[in-house]
């Protein structure tokens, strides 16, 4: 069976026991413990120069290679145009995206960066799964090098309407950029047909049938795979974490006590002002509810260090 080389931004190690791991590391790792293999990309940490070799880890059947990115590269890549000018674009945000001509270069170094330090890595019959906005050019980038194993990518986030991602001075660059990959993947229908529209309308490609299309002188695939959770794991983790103090605390709430339970980053696009605001409404409407409900949010940080 070939050989899974998983790419994403940041890199949870299973041994490291203080990692946050958020939605995207936890269904890579069940990818990884089920079939093995290699998962590179940023450890996390920033430095004055960036590695000049990846740090390698092994657990089990799976090998963690991570690097270290420069306050530079972390700037301008990481802070600046991946989660100041994609993230609230593909958010449909226009009116917190900013564009930088230094933070686009960056960010474009950075993939060039990762492209050379993941290539020695490489096996000749290695199948490439590249993961989220972060790295949209790394496929292109992969490919000038020679590289010509299966590459596929999946977008973890919406993919914008057509009306919206024109607005980024750099749309064409990067959706040619998407088209390096043998199969891109999305999270919804909706998030394919925008990326159709894109396709034929601004990049003069074509729809060939079977999910495939033509563009930029290239020829993929192109399908939707909605993420899923790993049932029987997050079974396992419910019935050990029933004996936690905070859970037998709400296990141990008056039967006609209710609780709502919110659990998301802490970012604008989760729309957490919006549920309290929502719950305070409920409160104001229904009396009968006050005392009886509770609405409990669960909010670790998120890319704090980015303004918006």
């Amino acid at each position: 069976m070939n050989r899974l080389v998983v790419i994403s931004n940041r890199v949870t190690v299973s041994t490291d026991k203080k990692a946050r791991a958020g939605g995207l590391a936890v269904a890579l790792q069940d990818a990884l413990r089920e079939n093995g293999g290699l998962w590179f990309g940023w450890s996390g940490k920033t430095v004055q120069k960036p590695s000049c070799q990846p740090a390698m880890v092994t657990d089990g059947n799976v090998t963690y290679a991570t690097i270290n990115l420069s306050r530079k590269n972390f700037a301008e890549y990481y802070n600046g145009f991946a989660n100041r000018t994609l993230w609230p674009l593909f958010h449909y945000r226009l009116d917190l995206t900013a564009f930088s001509k230094q933070n686009y270069s960056g960010y474009q170094q950075v993939n060039t960066l990762f492209a050379s330090k993941i290539l020695p890595l490489l096996e000749d019959d290695d199948t490439i799964w590249v993961h989220d906005y972060h790295l949209i050019p790394l496929g292109e980038e992969l490919r000038r090098t020679g590289v010509t194993q299966r590459m596929g990518f999946f977008l973890h986030i919406p993919f914008p309407a057509m009306e919206i991602m024109t607005a980024l001075p750099s749309h064409r660059s990067l959706i040619r950029s998407l088209c390096a990959y043998d199969l891109v993947g999305f999270q919804t229908e909706n998030d394919l047909r925008a990326f159709f529209d894109y396709i034929v309308h601004e990049a003069g490609g074509k729809i060939i049938g079977n999910h495939r299309i033509q563009a930029f002188g290239r020829t993929l695939k192109v399908q939707v795979f909605p993420i899923g959770i790993n049932t029987e794991a997050i079974i396992r983790e419910t019935l050990n974490s029933s004996r936690s103090k905070m859970a037998r605390g709400l296990m141990d709430r008056p039967s006609d006590k209710d609780w709502i339970i919110g659990v998301d980053r802490l970012d604008y696009s989760k729309g957490i002002v919006e549920r309290f605001q929502a719950f305070e409404r409920l409160l104001e409407n229904y009396p009968a509810y006050r005392g009886r409900v509770t609405l409990l949010q669960i909010a670790p940080p998120s890319r704090s260090e980015v303004p918006e």
